[in-house]
């Protein structure tokens, strides 16, 4: 067993954090919140696996290849998904969460979602509200994974 000052990893095992691509600066504000949770609680960047998607709709594949290697004790995923006008982000973001909860049951490795749908956001609109959202859930994140 790993002991961290507040965190235990078992023997072996990592964390994974897939972040998507699209509006990765917002996304990675959640990221970088996680990260800081989880070293202020002791666990050793080293750690902590980054995995980049390019979208949110790639995030559930993944999670399931990354669970099926047994290295994770815990698979947190990230990516905002709004309204781009081709196809509805709501349908998106349903298919998104089902197939992380599906992978979730199947290998019964925890996934936590920060895959967030907000009702109103255009890239006109002002982010800071969205970047200190995703703080605010990478906060939540890493004190669930703690």
């Amino acid at each position: 067993m790993t002991t961290n000052s507040h965190c235990h990893l078992s023997e072996g095992k990592r964390i994974a954090f897939i972040q998507a691509g699209w509006h990765k600066n917002i996304v990675e504000q959640g990221r970088l919140s996680f990260e800081t949770q989880l070293l202020d609680a002791g666990v050793h960047p080293s750690l902590i696996d980054l995995v980049n998607v390019p979208g949110s709709l790639e995030i559930p594949l993944q999670c399931q290849l990354l669970a099926k290697t047994g290295q994770y004790q815990i698979i947190v995923a990230a990516g905002l998904i709004v309204d781009g006008g081709i196809y509805r982000h709501d349908f998106v973001a349903s298919t998104v969460l089902d197939a992380m909860m599906k992978v979730s049951l199947q290998t019964e490795v925890p996934i936590l979602s920060m895959v967030l749908t907000p009702h109103h956001f255009s890239d006109h609109s002002h982010h800071e509200y969205f970047y200190e959202h995703f703080k605010v859930k990478g906060m939540e994140a890493g004190s669930a994974c703690i």
